[in-house]
């Protein structure tokens, strides 16, 4: 099951201990494009848009992972997409070196959640908890 993650999931990021380290079979550098935006809560959020973004290609053994992660980026399939935070989505990835990859879960925001959470645009594409927006 694999998934691309480009903020508090990414190795050396605060959420990647708890949910990712330990469960993954392969991590490989990657990028999707979107437009990137550092939240007003403290990590970013991804809209659909035509610029790189840089993250990671995350790939687990459980499928049952997809679950944690659903909780942690407050997603619930059955809920009107109104009510999640994040939407969890097939989004295209490619390798540093443009090579697509496949379709993969991804967890990007609407535009009025970037605009609720006063999201400061990204501008080098890879966001990290160390820099200061």
């Amino acid at each position: 099951m694999q998934v691309f993650v480009y903020g508090t999931l990414k190795p050396g990021e605060r959420n990647y201990p708890y949910y990712c380290e330990g469960k993954t079979v392969q991590e490989r550098e990657a990028y999707t494009y979107g437009k990137l935006f550092h939240l007003s809560l403290g990590y970013p959020g991804l809209l659909e848009g035509n610029e790189k973004v840089k993250g990671f290609l995350l790939t687990f053994a459980s499928e049952s992972d997809l679950e944690n992660l659903d909780q942690l980026e407050d997603y619930h399939p059955l809920r009107s997409p109104d009510e999640n935070e994040y939407q969890r989505k097939r989004i295209p990835i490619f390798s540093l070196d443009d090579e697509f990859l496949g379709d993969v879960w991804g967890y990007v925001m609407t535009l009025e959640k970037i605009q609720q959470y006063q999201g400061i645009p990204v501008l080098s594409g890879c966001w990290t908890e160390q820099e200061q927006y």
